[in-house]
C-alpha cells in the first residue's frame, strides 16, 4: 500500500507515529511510506524582497524541524520512508499531493478543534477529507 503520512510536529503526529508503530499491519516493507509537511508560505510582501536562496532555505529549515524527530522513528521501525516538504496551504497542498501521487491512504493526526462545522475533527482534517479522493485514516 502506497501511503502518505501528513505531518506538522505537534503532538498530533507523535500520536500518529505511535499508532503506527503499536499496530504491526502498518509495519513493513508491502507498505511504502511518504512523509509530507506542508510549510505554511511567508506573507507576499516578506516573500518578494528575500532571493529564491534564502525563501528556499527558510522552507526547507523549516521542513526539517518537522522530520528531524521523525526520520529515527521511522528508521527505528525498520521502514523505508521518502520525506518531501512543500510550501502552502496544509490541506489543499496535501490533498493534491495525495491524488496526483497515486496514493492508496491519507494518515492524518487529527487536532479535534476548530469552530462548530469542525468538532470532530481539524479544519487541516476537515478540508482534506473534503478535498481528496484518497481514503483518509485519522488518528486522534
Amino acid at each position: 500500500m502506497k501511503i502518505l503520512v501528513a505531518v506538522d510536529g505537534s503532538p498530533f503526529t507523535k500520536r500518529m507515529l505511535a499508532y503506527i508503530a503499536a499496530h504491526d499491519e502498518w509495519l513493513g516493507s508491502h507498505h511504502a511510506y511518504t512523509v509530507l509537511t506542508v510549510v505554511p508560505p511567508l506573507p507576499a510582501r516578506a516573500a518578494a524582497v528575500l532571493s529564491k536562496e534564502v525563501l528556499s532555505e527558510h522552507y526547507t529549515d523549516e521542513a526539517e524541524k518537522v522530520f528531524k524527530p521523525i526520520r529515527p522513528f521511522f528508521a527505528q521501525q525498520g521502514v523505508a520512508a521518502e520525506f518531501v516538504d512543500r510550501h502552502g496551504q496544509a490541506a489543499d497542498t496535501i490533498a493534491a499531493m495525495a491524488d496526483s501521487g497515486s496514493y492508496d491512504l491519507i494518515m492524518l493526526g487529527s487536532h479535534g478543534h476548530g469552530l462548530l462545522a469542525n468538532l470532530v475533527m481539524g479544519s487541516v482534517a476537515t478540508k482534506v477529507v473534503a478535498l481528496s479522493k484518497v481514503p483518509v485514516l485519522l488518528i486522534r
